[in-house]
């Protein structure tokens, strides 16, 4: 199977999300020293991004509302994403913060943080001694990690290395990366997560109700730029990708379309970004809405409460 256009997909995303940024979406100070160059969007797709990214959000608040300051979270297929340095920025505390992705995109952003102040400070700020070798980082509380997740025997090894408390409740984040992975494989990674850890809460942002023409045009374009979309069975719609959860073991799934955690958002937040672009006509974003997704599974009662509409 070749990996390089899922690789590239990171950079794309990277490089849409700071298009975001420079025009006032959200605020992110670290996106810029990943992603060079900007990819001028439409506005669905910057409207888009900072659904995705402030709908994540939220379930990482309410995970970590619940969790307190024993948590840990594992970024899965995490790419350039800067979350570990903005959650430093407002003050948040994590026992242990783990990214994994393919080895050749650690290593790119291993050598990225070497060469940021700006990133390495805020890993030395707590943690001290920096462990680096070509495509891993270990600084204490974080660890970029290169591995693939379809080979469970050495996603556990590099855990081991990563310090993995396996009773402390732990946040497992995947955005649009389940869908690149044979299902068989998902499976196993969701199984075996089962029977290690406790006390969980796994939130997926993905691609859902693609049997139709929107969903269609959209898996072509991903199709033509190579990437095999190998787990794609699972994003026919809401109940499958719980299913995925509940097949595997977990104790509970609940998932929603975009168009419902976008508007689960706080309406000043959404008047304010929606005068940054024009749009045309809402149609193209609710269709673009309605075609993804976060789904949420949970191990341990304590999340199964958890849900976009509660305050």
């Amino acid at each position: 199977m070749n990996d390089e256009p899922v690789m590239a997909t990171n950079d794309d995303a990277s490089e849409c999300k700071r298009g975001a940024v420079q025009l006032g979406y959200w605020q992110d100070n670290y996106i810029s020293l990943f992603a060079k160059q900007i990819q001028r969007k439409a506005p669905e797709i910057h409207r888009g991004y900072y659904a995705r990214v402030k709908g994540v959000e939220t379930f990482i608040h309410k995970f970590l509302k619940k969790a307190g300051e024993s948590a840990q979270i594992i970024n899965l297929g995490s790419g350039f994403d800067t979350l570990y340095w903005r959650l430093k920025d407002e003050g948040v505390r994590i026992t242990n913060f783990i990214e994994i992705d393919f080895p050749s995109v650690t290593a790119r952003k291993c050598y990225i943080i070497k060469r940021n102040k700006q990133l390495l400070e805020k890993i030395y700020e707590q943690d001290g001694e920096v462990k680096l070798s070509s495509t891993d980082l270990h600084a204490g509380t974080y660890h970029c990690i290169g591995a693939d997740l379809r080979n469970i025997s050495e996603l556990e090894t590099k855990f081991q290395q990563a310090e993995i408390n396996f009773s402390s409740p732990t946040l497992f984040i995947a955005e649009c990366v389940l869908v690149y992975i044979e299902n068989d494989c998902v499976n196993r990674l969701l199984s075996w997560i089962a029977t290690k850890f406790k006390s969980a809460l796994f939130v997926n942002y993905e691609m859902c109700n693609i049997n139709d023409t929107f969903g269609d045009v959209m898996l072509g374009n991903l199709r033509a730029r190579g990437c095999t979309l190998a787990g794609v069975a699972a994003c026919k719609n809401l109940e499958t990708q719980q299913n995925r959860f509940l097949n595997s073991n977990w104790q509970g799934s609940k998932a929603w379309d975009m168009v419902e955690v976008y508007y689960a958002l706080p309406t000043t937040e959404r008047q304010r970004i929606e005068k940054l672009e024009f749009l045309d006509e809402q149609e193209l974003l609710i269709q673009l809405f309605q075609h993804y997704c976060i789904c949420i599974g949970w191990l341990g009662t304590e999340f199964a409460e958890i849900d976009i509409n509660d305050r």
